[in-house]
C-alpha cells in the first residue's frame, strides 16, 4: 500500500486536517499536499510517517 493511501485512510478515520498531520508526523505542514502533487518522499520521511501512523493508529483501523 502506498504511503499516500495509508495517510488518506488515516486522515479519513481521524478527521485530522492535512496540515496538522504533516506537522505532527514530519514537522512539514505541506507534506500531504506535496505528496498529492507528486512529491516522492525519501526513506527518512517514509520511516517518520510510518512510525507516526503505527504509534497513533486508532483502534478501529488496526488489523
Amino acid at each position: 500500500m502506498s504511503l499516500l493511501i495509508k495517510i488518506d485512510r488515516y486522515l479519513r478515520c481521524t478527521k485530522m486536517p492535512v496540515t496538522r498531520f504533516g506537522r505532527l508526523a514530519c514537522n512539514d505542514p505541506r507534506l500531504v499536499a506535496d505528496l498529492r502533487r507528486g512529491r516522492r518522499p525519501g526513506p527518512a520521511v517514509i520511516e517518520r510517517v510510518d512510525a507516526f501512523l503505527r504509534d497513533t493508529m486508532p483502534t478501529e483501523m488496526q488489523p
